[in-house]
């Protein structure tokens, strides 16, 4: 599987941002396909995982920095694992990663 995403993303503080991710499979697109963000503040070692979608479903982060603020836009029918964040804030900046598994 080959997962595409942009290597910058730029957004305003209080603004939304559309973090993009396109995979590509030589299989077909499984039921079992997983989706999951994650997130590497600047300056941090540590990731967290921010989005998880598995079994058909989208389970967004409701605890941390992102609670109530992420919208799943992404469709893993179209090849489509993108995220919104909404009223970006500085403490935003950093890695997301997007990692697909299209298990046979």
């Amino acid at each position: 599987i080959h997962v595409y995403t942009a290597r910058e993303v730029f957004g305003t503080v209080g603004s939304r941002v559309t973090l993009s991710c396109s995979f590509w499979s030589s299989e077909w697109i499984s039921e079992d396909i997983s989706i999951t963000w994650h997130f590497q503040a600047e300056g941090s070692r540590d990731s967290i995982s921010i989005f998880h979608f598995a079994k058909g479903q989208p389970y967004i982060d409701d605890v941390g920095s992102f609670k109530e603020r992420m919208e799943w836009v992404g469709n893993p029918r179209r090849k489509d694992g993108s995220i919104v964040i909404h009223r970006l804030e500085p403490t935003d900046n950093g890695t997301f990663t997007c990692d697909v598994k299209n298990p046979p």
